[in-house]
């Protein structure tokens, strides 16, 4: 392009635009049409109309001069522009004034807590504590400042979530009635760098300020990580800025005035590790999870409230409830209530409960003089009749009517009176119910259910049922008998024998009868082939058993999860080992956390397992006799229909005596279900062949004799003859009994087995 022509884009622009201003006759306008105000001073009116004129004087001459730096605009809308521009950062200096003298956006509680200290239960060790590191500093300062003591800056409660941290830190603040400031910790957090540092610091500059004061933060685990392991610069800073902040409130940074802090979290091994010495948080108040006494006492204060029938059983209830803490018990009496409203509609509509007619005839004061309102008495002369309006919910259809709620409330259009609400309550089966519906926070966590298996689904078996019930169910049912003859520790046992002799279904069962909580182990669900992760599962199964106290932890196929250590045990396997020992036995002692094992190759195990102390009652769970057979297989036969006119149970115990020597309680299961089987083909057949009716009840399908004895033919014991004199062998190296011969040892040699000779 030639130079000549590189600025002929730009005249053209100018061009134009002076067309248009020519056309327009914008000075003429401005000067002209200027609009006034009535009521403007002469003098406000002149200096506007000068300064007006200058602008449309200094415009039209940079219009004229041709500058091509000067933008051509209209002078109005110049002026506009510069009000608008004045008056919205006029506004933004205001906005941002606002936010900075709030702390940077973050959003705190500066209200006094209604909660009082009443509105707690089954916290009375907490309380005790709080009173003497918060309430002592904050009311009698002058005695640390006689004595020269140092009063405690910070205190950390941390536990599992709904133990009530939160609700204890505003019952403090509540009773004492000082300054409180509650923040949430990840209000702290903003994306702009060096914000949330400076958020820190007004927050705690707040607190000075406002001293005596108490400084509440929740959930402080999100604000205060651990530096080595932080993902981002900004953690550090924070991390370091919360640690200079609590180092300077100190009393002589104070004015001898206590500011403490009160940190929650529910992860303290998360915090970092400057924050918990002393001089910061100075103490650490753990609120587990409430035994059956605290449950018991809160149960008393949420109930306070609640309209009962007579003298609810709190004691009862708190023992049907392990492991829930404040929130789920709070959930309870909720879910109970809910459930009561449902039974009071359901009684009204049956007719079990009726409601006392409602006195609705107006008193009458005879020596009240009587006025006649005529503006509020229906026309003597109109023709037409009053209008009444129908009655609520008269035109739903027959189908909803019929509703508890809908016939109710049809029933009774107007609010019932005290003499109405007397017969309504909630009782103690609502309660019962609602233990059927709400579900504690720890079972969510990976806590089993409580297994449906009964003692009654259990045949034979009498010598190690009765062991497990005083070793596992009478100490969680009665703790009080056996702390008073000096047994505290709690038992470990280790169920052991031939395979499909019961262990597992005894351990279910005694889930059921005690209980309490059940924690399901699979052998080796928990190794992990990272390093460490085995381990830490180990001591997660525990920490969770120990928070919901009593609990019961099945450990199955045991010989997986701890074999032997030797020479050939890998060191990952080693350390796993090593784990469940301490954890069994150890320095932190498992009060509350019943053990029980379960496996058929005890000499796989490592011995250290099966001392005194850990699992210290070994149950060796033998093949059933003649007559256990017969028993187990009448538990098993409960449900199958029985052709009764053939066969009898004394003919079937009889086959099952005679022709099932050797057979353990899952080979009787598979013999019923074989039996049955065979009885379905046969029917199956009849309907296959056209020789009977296709319409034929089901009820008409039974078992003969003739069945078991097919089932028998076709099943055999699953534990041989060979194996039954192995399992013989080491019960009497781990029960102390006598060998039945010295033949059967040298039997066993001969053939190789090395279980005799571990």
């Amino acid at each position: 392009m030639d130079k000549s022509n590189s600025n002929v884009l730009n005249r053209s622009m100018q061009g134009l635009w002076s067309q248009r201003r020519n056309q327009v006759n914008l000075n003429a306008v401005a000067s002209t049409s200027r609009p006034t105000t009535p009521g403007t001073p002469p003098i406000l009116e002149k200096s506007v109309s000068m300064s007006m004129e200058n602008v449309d004087a200094s415009t039209s001459t940079e219009a004229l001069n041709g500058s091509t730096t000067a933008e051509p605009r209209s002078p109005m809308v110049n002026g506009k522009r510069k009000i608008r521009s004045s008056r919205t950062a006029t506004e933004e200096s205001n906005k941002r004034s606002r936010t900075s003298g709030s702390s940077g956006g973050i959003s705190k509680e500066t209200t006094l807590p209604t909660t009082r200290l009443s509105d707690l239960g089954g916290v009375g060790p907490c309380v005790e504590k709080m009173l003497e590191l918060v309430a002592m500093p904050l009311c009698h300062p002058e005695v640390y400042i006689h004595t020269g003591v140092q009063p405690p800056r910070g205190v950390l409660l941390h536990g599992p979530p709904g133990c009530g941290k939160t609700l204890l830190a505003n019952a403090i603040a509540g009773e004492l009635g000082v300054p409180f400031i509650s923040v949430s910790a990840p209000s702290i957090v903003s994306g702009m760098s060096g914000e949330s540092e400076k958020t820190l610091r007004e927050t705690f500059d707040e607190a000075k300020k406002s001293a005596p004061c108490l400084l509440f933060i929740d959930e402080i685990d999100a604000i205060t990580p651990k530096r080595e392991s932080a993902q981002r610069e900004m953690e550090r800073r924070i991390v370091a800025q919360f640690l200079t902040c609590m180092d300077d409130l100190s009393w002589d940074k104070t004015d001898n005035k206590p500011v403490i802090v009160i940190g929650a979290t529910n992860r303290p091994d998360s915090l970092d590790a400057a924050l918990r010495r002393a001089g910061r948080f100075d103490h650490e108040i753990s609120m587990g999870v409430p035994d059956e006494e605290a449950r018991a006492q809160i149960l008393r204060v949420l109930s306070a409230k609640l309209r009962l029938e007579g003298d609810l059983d709190f004691r009862t209830l708190a023992k049907s409830t392990p492991g829930y803490v404040g929130a789920d018990l709070a959930a309870l009496t909720g879910a109970a209530g809910v459930i009561a409203v449902k039974r009071i509609f359901q009684q009204l509509s049956d007719g079990t409960i009726v409601l006392p007619e409602a006195e609705n005839t107006p008193v009458v004061d005879s020596d009240a003089p009587m006025s006649l309102d005529v503006s509020q008495a229906p026309s003597l002369t109109s023709s037409e009749p009053p209008t009444t309006s129908p009655p609520p919910f008269s035109s739903l259809p027959e189908s909803l009517q019929s509703n508890s709620i809908a016939h109710f409330l049809i029933a009774h259009p107007n609010p019932l009176s005290e003499k109405q609400l007397a017969p309504l309550f909630i009782s103690f089966s609502d309660f019962k119910e609602a233990l059927k519906h709400v579900q504690p926070s720890s079972k969510r966590e990976g806590f089993a259910t409580v297994p449906d298996v009964t003692w009654a689904d259990i045949g034979a078996l009498h010598a190690t049922r009765e062991e497990l019930h005083m070793a596992i169910v009478q100490p969680i049912r009665r703790p009080e008998l056996f702390v008073k003859v000096g047994i505290s520790a709690p038992c470990g046992v280790l169920l052991w024998g031939p395979p499909g002799c019961g262990k597992t279904l005894l351990a279910k069962a005694v889930a059921n009868e005690s209980r309490a909580n059940f924690i399901s182990v699979k052998g080796p669900e928990l190794l992990n082939k990272y390093v460490g992760e085995s381990e830490r599962a180990v001591r997660q199964v525990f920490a969770r058993a120990r928070a919901s106290s009593p609990c019961v932890i099945f450990f199955d196929e045991l010989d997986a999860l701890v074999p032997r250590r030797d020479d050939s045990l890998s060191e990952s396997s080693a350390r796993v080992v090593n784990t469940l020992l301490t954890e069994l036995d150890g320095l932190d002692g498992r009060k509350g956390v019943y053990v029980i094992a379960a496996t058929n190759r005890p000499d796989m195990i490592d011995p250290a397992m099966c001392r005194p102390g850990r699992l210290d009652k070994l149950l060796y769970v033998d093949l059933p006799t003649a007559d256990e057979r017969a028993e187990i297989f009448r538990t098993v036969t409960r449900q199958v229909p029985l052709d009764n006119e053939e066969i009898t149970m004394q003919s079937l115990e009889t086959l099952v005596r005679e022709k099932c020597d050797g057979f353990s309680g899952a080979d009787i299961a598979a013999l019923v279900r074989e039996a049955g089987v065979v009885a379905l083909r046969r029917v199956v057949g009849i309907f296959d062949m056209g020789n009977a009716d296709e319409t034929m009840a089901l009820d008409d399908v039974v078992v003969t004799l003739n069945d078991f004895a097919r089932a028998t033919d076709k099943l055999g014991p699953s534990v041989s003859a060979a194996q039954r004199r192995k399992y013989e062998a080491l019960r009497s190296k781990f029960a102390g009994l006598p060998l039945k011969s010295r033949t059967d040892i040298e039997e066993d040699k001969r053939m190789g087995s090395d279980l005799v000779l571990h």
